[in-house]
Parts: structure tokens; sequence; C-alpha cells
């Protein structure tokens, strides 16, 4: 059976633009319960703690999200209110990524039905997201003497900026993004290993890239574990994508991705990331790669 992690409270209520970014969640909890992956009972995280998410992101930081003093200013580069209901939910999120990553060490392959907030920097959030759940997951398990190196494989069509940063002089963490050269972030970080495509990049030019980058990521970082962030705003009609990806595209895609990590017996924990648009469409997107990874187990 597939791990997934998963929490009612992924999908929680907000008023105004940032109500689709969240609502994806729910569509997407009954997809999987459709597939039989989300059953009577399934893993569910508990609130990371402040000295949890204090291993990737600056303890003055973490405090004013969590106590709600967030200046307006940093809320709004964020995209979202700083509120109890935001706090909980991305205290959760980050607890996901780390307990799917503490189950796909032990059976190989674990998603998270939520996560990929890969804008989040040390000391700041910015693109709706708060705390970088990969960073906060990939810390905590180093810390807790997880031996890496940890490869992180960003397929969002946004780059990872944040992931990049925080490890930037960690050598136990590779970085790896694939995404579209002219899309947010207007200033990019320096990930281990970036690849940046044209406009409207397609299936084949897409795969072709994806495939020799991931290849020379896992030569170089020679991983125990990764962690694939994998946003289908590379979808060819999504509403902030840019590039060109077809769903057969996004689906060969998972397959690529999670055949190479898992057939060089590399441990993967999976994480949403980003899709933009009408919201049991998105869900519908990001269902592909649960399918996968279902059939990677069975």
């Amino acid at each position: 059976m597939l791990p997934v992690v998963h929490h009612p409270h992924y999908q929680i209520p907000l008023r105004g633009p940032a109500t689709d970014r969240m609502s994806k969640y729910g569509h997407l909890r009954e997809i999987l319960k459709q597939r039989g992956l989300l059953r009577g009972s399934y893993p569910a995280p508990t609130q990371a703690s402040s000295g949890q998410l204090a291993l990737a992101h600056d303890p003055a930081y973490v405090e004013r999200v969590l106590s709600l003093t967030l200046s307006s200013q940093e809320s709004r580069v964020i995209g979202l209110p700083n509120s109890p209901e935001v706090s909980k939910r991305v205290r959760l999120s980050s607890a996901g990524t780390l307990l799917a990553a503490w189950m796909a060490l032990e059976t190989g392959l674990a998603c998270n039905s939520a996560g990929g907030s890969h804008h989040a920097r040390h000391d700041a959030g910015a693109g709706f997201c708060v705390f970088n759940d990969v960073a906060v997951a990939a810390a905590n398990l180093l810390a807790q003497g997880v031996s890496g190196p940890i490869l992180v494989v960003d397929a969002d069509v946004h780059q990872g900026d944040g992931t990049a940063r925080i490890f930037a002089d960690d050598a136990r963490v590779f970085t790896f993004s694939i995404h579209a050269a002219k899309n947010f972030p207007a200033r990019k970080a320096v990930s281990d290993l970036d690849v940046a495509l044209v406009d409207g990049t397609g299936d084949d030019a897409y795969l072709s890239a994806l495939e020799a980058g991931l290849e020379d990521a896992i030569r170089a970082s020679r991983p125990t574990l990764a962690f694939y962030n994998a946003g289908v705003d590379v979808w060819e009609n999504d509403r902030l994508g840019r590039l060109g990806l077809t769903l057969d595209g996004i689906r060969a895609r998972e397959r690529l991705v999670l055949r190479t990590l898992r057939g060089k017996g590399i441990a993967t924990c999976t994480v949403v990331g980003g899709g933009y648009g009408e919201n049991a469409e998105i869900a519908r997107r990001h269902a592909i790669l649960f399918e996968e990874a279902l059939a990677l187990v069975r």
C-alpha cells in the first residue's frame, strides 16, 4: 500500500484571492478517497513545533508567524493572512512532509497530500509559502541523524528559490530546480543545478531536459533520500504557468522521476507543489502523481 500523509486541516476556509489556493486540497482528498488511497484511517501529522521549524527558519520569523505578529508587508508578500487557521495549516503541512519522509525511509516511497512551499526562505515567506516544508523536513532529518546526502527535485513551474537559499551553504542537501526561466520569482536564486526553460516548452523537450538534469543531480549528490516537488503548474493551460506540458506529459514526468529515483534505490518523498486555475481540475492533475506512485508499489 502507498503511504499517503493527510490532514483534514490542509484545507481551510479563506476569503479573497487566497481561497482558490486552499480549496484544491479538499478536492484532492475526495479523489484520493475514491482511489482507495485514503481509507478510514491514514497517517496524519501533528503541528510542527517552533523548534522543528527553526531548524530551517529564523526563530524570530517563526515566532512572528506563530504569535500572529507578522507585519502587514510580510503578509502581503506571502499572499496569505497571518491568522490562526493559516498558522495551524502551515505547521501541519511541514510536519506532514517530515512524516512522509520518515515513511519513505521505511518503505521506499511515501506522499504528502500537501507541501511544496518552496518560496519560503530562511527569514521570510513569499508566493503563498509561509514555511518551507521540504526544508523543514530535510533539516530535521539531518538533525536527527539521518545520513545524507538529500536531493531536492523541484519540478514546479516556478524556481525553488527559497529551498536553494536555505541550503546554499549546506553540502548535505543538493537542490535541483527545473522551471520556466521567465516566471516567478523575478530574482532567481542559485540552486546546485538549475534548468531554466523557455516559454512554451512542450512534452518532448521538457522530458529530455528533466531526464538529463535528474541524472546529473543524482550523479552529483548520490542521495539516500529525495524530495520531489511535483507542481502541476507546468500544464499548458495553467493560469500562472508559461510552459506547455499536456496531461500525458505530466503523467510521463511523474513516471520518469519516480521510476528513476526508485530504480536507483533512492527513498522518495513527494509533495504536491503548485497549480492555478479551477480547483477540481487542479486536484485531478495532482492526482496523477499519486496514481503513478501507487502503480510503482503494487
